[in-house]
């Protein structure tokens, strides 16, 4: 008798809904086989399955029993198809009503004793589900928080498998998990805030500028300066997330099995991976290809500190990402796309000793140790950098001072409102979020640009040698501090600003 009982899994952050196809045959000697291109993880289910059964007072068939996973030519991994290929078992011998699995999908990994664990994707794997018309999702416990972002389906919390038996046999009726209320989420406490550092306000205002208008940041400066404090800082000024940023940052999480005990993620991502990151680690990719960092900092920050020590194939490899919001991966089994619209916070020192400009320490580096220094970092990879900050260091005054500085909520408060204004002029057009992400087209159409700052604009360009990539960013820079400002057109002042913030190699 053969029974169909349908599941999922992830390609990359992507869902897919897989075909359990369970068949028991009466004729043959007994065995269990698993077909449809099964991972090893997949193929050992057949123990963990069979030995869930008997544990949960149940009996396994001895019989001829196949499992066929479609669509065979999708690769399947993990231990998410133990409770469908138990449920799909139980109802072809008998033991299961097969009349609830219409509209239903099941998803979990067995423990011997007949207990539901965790699997990583769910959330992407939900989404699929409600796309394709199911109505009811059978998850673990653990991940039913998770699944529950998606509305619009009922998910069903299980504890072991006995409780998805009688649910389908309406022995015992499990009762949806109600939908979690992001909105009713408190502002997360920062370790660092923007008062608590002493002096600085040239790289205060370019990182207010950069949370406004999601715009990479390279903090140059000597050692003590204040660099990775700012860094720290840093989220405390990011608006909080909306419900669709936190369901895509959430599902990459997912997939990469990083949630832990959260259910989703509620605040914006700061990664901050060491400089002996591979490019693998950075990137995403391998065997079967998973996240990198970039993409786990989707809709927040990279942090990249001693940026020249960072292998130079890694930081080339940022190049793209950086431009297309998205890395795609190829393979022999296909490509894969995983979405990296980040901001990338680059702090590095002036020279190997950190001391080359400095106004007290003598620097003991020679010319050409600064120079190769310098070029560890591609002239195309600084383009790509929006604004570049000089981080001096701090003086006496500002440093004994006692007076507190801005507080973090304050400036917050501004991003906030600066990022409203760009998204009620945006969200008309296009569907792009920041100026950050703005292309050539949309600064053509959108930006209004008075004549004095086109004017300023020209003479940039001649004195200041701005490539196209360069005067387009600069635009981008002057419209957030436009914003910023309250203003509908770009002036002088605003775009004297933006050029404020380009490399002093320039």
């Amino acid at each position: 008798m053969m029974v169909r009982v349908f599941s999922g899994t992830t390609v990359g952050i992507d869902g897919k809904i897989i075909e359990v196809e369970v068949d028991i045959a009466n004729r043959g000697f007994p065995s269990f086989t698993i077909v449809g291109l099964a991972s090893k993880a997949v193929d050992e289910a057949k123990d963990r399955v069979r030995t869930a059964i008997v544990n949960a007072s149940f009996q396994m068939p001895d019989s001829r029993i196949t499992v066929n996973l479609a669509p065979a030519d999708i690769p399947k991994q993990g231990s998410g198809f133990d409770l469908p290929i138990a449920i799909g078992i139980l109802s072809a011998s008998g033991a299961v009503n097969k009349d609830q699995l219409t509209n239903s999908l099941f998803i979990g990994e067995l423990s011997l004793e007949g207990r539901l664990r965790s699997v990583p994707g769910v959330l992407s794997i939900v989404e699929k589900a409600k796309e394709k018309g199911f109505v009811r999702i059978f998850v673990p416990i653990e991940n039913a928080y998770e699944a529950t972002l998606i509305t619009g389906v009922e998910i069903y919390p299980l504890r072991n498998l006995l409780d998805v038996i009688l649910h389908l046999n309406n022995q015992a009726i499990l009762e949806p998990q109600k939908n979690i209320k992001v909105s009713d989420l408190e502002d997360r406490e920062y370790p660092v805030d923007f008062c608590d550092i002493r002096g600085q306000r040239q790289a205060k205002r370019a990182l207010e500028i950069a949370a406004a208008g999601f715009h990479n940041v390279h903090l140059k400066g000597p050692p003590g300066a204040g660099k990775t404090l700012l860094s720290k800082a840093f989220p405390s000024i990011f608006p909080p997330m909306d419900r669709e940023e936190i369901l895509e940052v959430s599902k990459i999480y997912s997939c990469a099995g990083l949630l832990g005990k959260s259910p989703f993620v509620a605040t914006r991502p700061f990664r901050s991976p060491h400089h002996t990151i591979s490019r693998i680690g950075l990137v995403g990719g391998g065997t079967t290809p998973s996240p990198g960092e970039i993409s786990l900092a989707h809709r927040g920050v990279l942090f990249l500190d001693e940026f020249p020590e960072f292998p130079h194939s890694v930081l080339e490899a940022l190049r793209q990402p950086m431009e297309d919001g998205a890395i795609f991966i190829s393979r022999a089994s296909g490509s894969l796309t995983f979405p990296s619209r980040f901001i990338l916070l680059a702090a590095s020192n002036p020279c190997p000793c950190g001391y080359f400009g400095h106004p007290k320490k003598q620097c003991i580096c020679s010319t050409n140790s600064i120079l190769k220094y310098k070029k560890r970092i591609s002239g195309p990879l600084l383009d790509r950098i929006d604004l570049h900050v000089t981080v001096p260091p701090v003086d006496e005054d500002h440093l004994v001072s006692t007076q507190p500085g801005e507080e973090s909520k304050i400036v917050r408060d501004r991003v906030i409102e600066a990022r409203i204004r760009q998204e009620n002029r945006l969200k008309m057009h296009t569907k792009i979020r920041t100026n950050g992400e703005m292309g050539v087209k949309e600064i053509k159409r959108l930006c209004n640009v008075s004549e004095e700052a086109i004017q300023l604009l020209r003479k940039a360009i001649i004195q200041l040698s701005l490539s196209a990539r360069s005067y387009f960013k600069t635009i981008k820079i002057a419209q957030t501090i436009a914003d910023l400002d309250r203003s509908t057109t770009i002036k002088v002042a605003h775009v004297a600003e933006a050029l404020q913030f380009r490399p002093l190699d320039e």
